[in-house]
């Protein structure tokens, strides 16, 4: 009854002082007053402005104490995060399987060389997590070694990202470990994984933009850790039509049987237009209108690679180049076939549909960089100084590398890297 009283009289108070003068523009004020404390004295002492600016910065001082409190307890949940999902790692690695590079009917390994149970899926998870993980750090220790206002808001960003990727992974281990094998539908549970890890890429993608005023457009990698149908990378324009190509890139893999699919390019009605394969035991090969040739490749040593094909639609004549020197030739390649325009060009999957149909046993493993095409047949001396990085060396025609020309899908992870300075 007592704090009803005090309560009352404040009201009572107020009003009383409202009818005797004119406010004007005004509004009124709910203050708290200590249960002790004389009401004259507690309206004195927090009248004034300075007294209320001054609440304010505490306020603020406590939340950002509370705040760092929160990222330090963040930090801690993400090391027995990585902890748990190594051990999962452990105890679910899926085994290799061979796979053909055609067409196949029936259904199809949707998570990779493994069995599609929800314990597998986690494994496999918790792999592509661990290399996204590692992008963070190496944005971390950029921000470190970097004392500019840019790469200090780089890295408190950061840390706001790997709260919410720590929330979300949470999320999908702890659904994973409580679900039971049949219980789930395939394609749902597939579908949020791809989602989960796609959303993943694009925040790291987010940070790493901060850096691009220090670094080119070209010099990067694209990395794909394992066998998928989901992780790819895809080239945001198509090709022209073409009646001779040359293609080169920067390879490097140790997988095995076969380093999977580098790239394909797909146009309506036709899923092999213009396909790069290796796979099970079988070499290299390059496919134009279903029609292959193989190529005397030798790259899957784990060693950073450069090659090269040309071909011309007369006679079919096609050339491999490898580390700036010719090791094949041919003819009768898809003879007087222009490679048709309107298609969709992937990288790391081979398409079974056009931009689509992904099958896990033919994707890429391993690492890639400055995929270049030209609408024509380059001499040896120009695919030699593109794999000897001579400053004569040129840029592709048709399509060229740039971070700005393709997206990153399912996990496929980006990292700085520059020719001839940083392989092998």
């Amino acid at each position: 009854m007592e704090g009803i009283s005090r309560k009352l009289f404040l009201l009572s108070f107020l009003l009383l002082e409202g009818a005797t003068q004119d406010f004007g523009q005004t509004q009124f004020i709910c203050t708290s007053v200590p249960k002790d404390m004389d009401l004259c004295t507690a309206t004195l002492q927090n009248g004034g402005p300075g007294d209320d600016l001054k609440t304010t910065v505490m306020q603020l001082r406590e939340t950002v104490l509370q705040q760092k409190e929160t990222i330090m307890n963040q930090k801690e949940t993400i090391r027995e995060l990585t902890s748990k999902l190594t051990r999962c790692e452990s105890q679910n690695l899926p085994e290799p399987r061979t796979g053909g590079r055609r067409k196949e009917t029936g259904s199809k390994n949707t998570m990779g060389d493994v069995s599609r149970g929800p314990s597998d899926t986690l494994a496999q998870l918790g792999q592509t997590l661990q290399t996204l993980k590692q992008r963070l750090e190496n944005l971390e220790q950029f921000s470190r070694t970097n004392n500019s206002v840019q790469t200090n808001s780089l890295k408190d960003l950061l840390q706001n990202k790997i709260d919410d990727m720590e929330q979300q992974v949470l999320s999908r281990v702890n659904t994973l470990e409580e679900s039971k094998p049949g219980q789930r539908n395939e394609t749902d549970q597939r579908g949020r994984v791809e989602s989960t890890l796609t959303s993943l890429h694009h925040r790291i993608t987010d940070l790493e933009k901060g850096q691009k005023d220090n670094r080119p457009l070209d010099k990067f990698q694209l990395t794909f850790p394992l066998r998928t149908n989901y992780m790819f990378a895809k080239v945001k324009k198509s090709l022209p039509e073409m009646y001779a190509f040359t293609v080169c890139m920067w390879i490097k893999s140790n997988a095995s049987p076969g380093v999977g699919t580098p790239f394909s390019y797909a146009v309506p009605a036709q899923a092999n237009e213009l396909v790069l394969i290796e796979w099970g035991n079988n070499p290299m090969e390059i496919l134009i209108n279903d029609k292959v040739a193989k190529l005397p490749f030798l790259i899957n040593d784990g060693k950073w690679h450069h090659i090269c094909v040309t071909w011309t639609t007369r006679d079919g004549v096609w050339e491999a180049f490898q580390d700036g020197v010719l090791r094949g030739n041919g003819e009768n390649l898809a003879p007087y076939h222009p490679i048709k325009p309107h298609g969709v060009l992937v990288l790391g999957q081979e398409q079974d549909t056009l931009g689509g149909g992904f099958d896990a046993t033919q994707a890429f493993v391993g690492e890639l960089a400055n995929f270049n095409m030209w609408d024509k047949k380059l001499s040896s001396g120009e695919i030699y100084n593109l794999a000897t990085c001579s400053n004569k060396a040129l840029v592709g025609n048709v399509f060229s590398w740039s971070e700005t020309s393709i997206e990153i899908y399912g996990g496929a992870t980006k990292w700085t890297f520059e020719p001839c300075r940083q392989i092998n």
